[in-house]
């Protein structure tokens, strides 16, 4: 597991420091036991009674190779307990901040509280930190929770009654964390989830660099609460009503409206929909990436994509141009209520403060960037394209976040299966048999 060897540092002078050198998994660490001896009192023969030890020649030998003994026995503990402590092997730095603490006396610096450790872990992630699970840079938008989440817990400690550090963050903070955050500040439970899961994320990350301990928060009962809660969609007539809105005396909103439209059609998510570069489109199809999962995704070009293409085909990659996230929600909404057919009210019930809450709304009011996404994948689904294909260009990963965005109405749903059952009906009555109608629809996909 560790081998620890003793060697002569190679210098000019008469007596030569004695170097320890630890080896583990691929890792070394040359660390100077600060004892010097002349070349000739030291047993550099592999086999010799003495060893990678001063030989008996030497005056106090036995003290001195005692001193080496317990440097090497002090070493492989402290490796050990590093390894049985943290469930990894350390990094050099590492066991070389612990030697010095155990065979030089060096003073260990103080561990950070919990606050000063977010703020460091804040800073990190500021830097372009890469994401060991995504690869990628960390989002802003999730740096943005992260400091949200350092208000809250700030804000919190008053409430608390005593300093929030990594051995208060127990059960009982759980609970009382939840009720401020909860029933105090009025905050709908998936925001109180949000805020409990970036918690657990500082504190994961903590215990991971061996500056944390208390896995409290790792208790069944420390959990992240989530809510479904109803997000709308827009059908196609709604589309084709918001794409032929006269808006060539605002360019303003009428580039907002588009690259909607754009995103409607291709699912792309904000940060791809603003990134699409000429390199991205060939022929019909746009080709690209992903940000957040890195999937590459293949989309074909929708008659009002292409379109929009030809209004500004002046531009390198013949897409309007983009605005930040936040102003082109509040135009969205702008957009949205010239459409006549979003002016319904749509309701929604969300749990707020530990109570249940009913909201109604337009439903221009609740279209934002994101809704392309899920108008996409519900217009689809409603058409019967198979899950299976909608993912692919969603670049969902998981069939359980994707059907998230499926926003069909029970009506929408009960309707889908009502046509599906009277096709098999007109079959059965044209004389097609159970049999072949169930090999149709991959007939119909092998001539696809």
């Amino acid at each position: 597991m560790v081998n620890i060897n003793f060697n002569l540092k190679s210098t000019e002078q008469d007596e030569r420091p004695i170097v320890m050198v630890v080896r583990w998994n691929n890792r070394r660490l040359n660390y100077a036991v600060l004892d010097k001896i002349h070349p000739k009192f030291f047993e550099t023969e592999k086999g010799k009674k003495f060893w990678q030890r001063v030989k008996s020649t030497f005056p106090g030998f036995s003290e001195f190779n005692a001193r080496l003994d317990y440097i090497e026995v002090t070493t492989g503990t402290a490796f050990r307990k590093f390894l049985n402590d943290n469930h990894r092997y350390p990094e050099p730095k590492e066991l070389k901040k612990i030697l010095d603490v155990l065979l030089r006396h060096a003073q260990e610096a103080p561990k950070p509280t919990l606050f000063q450790f977010i703020d460091s872990f804040i800073e990190e992630a500021e830097k372009n930190k890469i994401h060991r699970e995504t690869g990628r840079k960390i989002a802003k938008g999730t740096i943005q929770v992260y400091r949200q989440t350092l208000r809250r817990l700030k804000e919190f400690e008053p409430h608390y009654g005593k300093a929030i550090d990594f051995d208060t963050v127990d059960l009982h903070f759980y609970d009382r964390w939840i009720e401020f955050i909860g029933s105090g500040l009025q905050l709908s439970n998936n925001t109180v989830g949000k805020y409990t899961k970036t918690l657990k994320t500082f504190l994961n990350e903590a215990t991971e660099r061996g500056l944390n301990t208390n896995l409290a928060f790792k208790h069944r009962r420390f959990k992240v609460m989530r809510e479904a809660v109803h997000k709308i969609y827009l059908n196609e007539r709604e589309l084709v009503e918001m794409y032929n809105l006269d808006l060539s005396e605002n360019k303003r909103l009428e580039r907002v409206r588009d690259l909607f439209i754009v995103g409607c059609w291709t699912a792309l998510r904000y940060g791809d929909l603003v990134n699409i570069g000429p390199e991205n489109i060939t022929g019909d199809k746009i080709s690209i990436k992903t940000q957040k999962t890195g999937e590459v995704v293949v989309l074909p070009l929708h008659w009002m994509v292409r379109s929009i293409m030809k209004k500004y085909s002046a531009f390198p990659n013949s897409m309007p141009p983009s605005i930040c996230n936040v102003k082109f929600n509040q135009y969205l909404k702008e957009i949205a209520f010239l459409c006549p057919s979003l002016g319904e009210r749509v309701l929604s019930n969300l749990t707020r403060g530990g109570e249940l809450v009913t909201l109604s709304k337009a439903k221009w009011e609740c279209v934002t960037v994101h809704t392309a996404r899920r108008s996409f994948a519900t217009n689809l689904y409603l058409e019967g394209i198979s899950s299976l294909t909608i993912m692919k260009c969603t670049a969902h990963k998981s069939e359980k976040v994707f059907l998230s965005y499926l926003k069909a109405s029970a009506e929408e749903n009960a309707n889908l299966l009502q046509n599906h059952w009277s096709k098999k009906e007109a079959l059965a009555a044209a004389g097609v048999s159970p049999a072949t109608q169930e090999v149709l629809p991959q007939l119909a996909n092998n001539l696809n």
